[in-house]
């Protein structure tokens, strides 16, 4: 059965992929496919089904000659998961909820398109649990992705993500990146490093009432990134400023690093609109 948050996009990957499996995206493989790849004789690839008469009739070897095509194939795709204490931050929904809508919509996604599906979340480690390899399981996924719901640790830190890299494949997948990427940058260019070989897709999960929507006058609650503890904060326009000044060098500072591997990041607050990642992909491929 498919969760109701569970909302379908389009994606298309930039690459060609090397996969020798059939499915619905450019290939490097010879086989059934749209774009054609150039003539080779009926010996080399015997298939008369795709003899072309025109270039067996200029041949000048006399050798029957056929169309050849790249096979559309599979691609692996990921869905990262940081559910470290800073993901339990909650304004009008919990940033961790509107995660699990993301990688559920990830899964049907993927599921719909006939590739391979992983999710991998990470706290101070991998957390295996709630984590699961390649397969065209979709239910499965479904069901770890649930999960989500039930995760309520504070003084969880995010360390695990240097430890995803090794959960991938070889081969270049599809890699979506759900966090609010509350970490040392370091960090952050580190991991980015280590999954070079992959195409990246940061989503920053950012709530407003983090650094928008604050008390211009008064007490206010707001949870420490690092320690997920909640702390009470008395706000006045100077420290309302600040907060907002922080979020936005941050934003700079995020966007700049993921410029550097030719990424662009897509910000998400408290609600998930599955056409946003569309038109993601629709402008990654113009």
């Amino acid at each position: 059965m498919i969760p109701a948050y569970a909302k379908p996009f389009h994606y298309q990957i930039p690459w060609k992929s090397n996969s020798i499996h059939y499915g619905g995206h450019r290939g490097t493989q010879r086989g059934l496919g749209f774009e054609f790849k150039g003539n080779v004789s009926l010996i080399d690839y015997p298939d008369p089904r795709r003899m072309d008469m025109r270039q067996t009739l200029r041949d000048p070897y006399e050798q029957v000659q056929v169309r050849v095509f790249n096979q559309d194939n599979t691609t692996p795709i990921f869905a990262i998961c940081d559910v470290s204490s800073s993901m339990q931050f909650k304004g009008a929904v919990r940033k961790l909820d509107v995660a699990k809508e993301v990688a559920a919509s990830i899964a049907y996604s993927a599921h719909e398109a006939g590739d391979l599906f992983s999710l991998i979340c990470y706290s101070q480690t991998v957390i295996e649990d709630i984590s699961h390899n390649l397969n065209h399981n979709v239910q499965q996924s479904f069901e770890t992705i649930e999960q989500l719901s039930n995760i309520h640790t504070m003084r969880a830190g995010c360390e695990g993500i240097l430890e995803v890299p090794q959960y991938l494949s070889q081969h270049k997948g599809l890699v979506f990146w759900i966090s609010d990427f509350h970490m040392p940058l370091e960090m952050v260019e580190q991991t980015l490093s280590a999954m070079s070989i992959h195409h990246i897709v940061p989503i920053v999960l950012w709530d407003a009432r983090e650094y928008q929507k604050l008390p211009k006058f008064g007490f206010g609650n707001m949870i420490d990134p690092e320690t997920g503890l909640q702390k009470t904060i008395f706000f006045r326009e100077s420290v309302r400023d600040q907060f907002i000044a922080a979020f936005e060098a941050r934003k700079q500072a995020l966007e700049t690093l993921f410029s550097r591997f030719d990424y662009q990041a897509i910000y998400l607050g408290d609600k998930f609109e599955p056409d946003l990642l569309s038109r993601y992909f629709e402008q990654l491929s113009s």
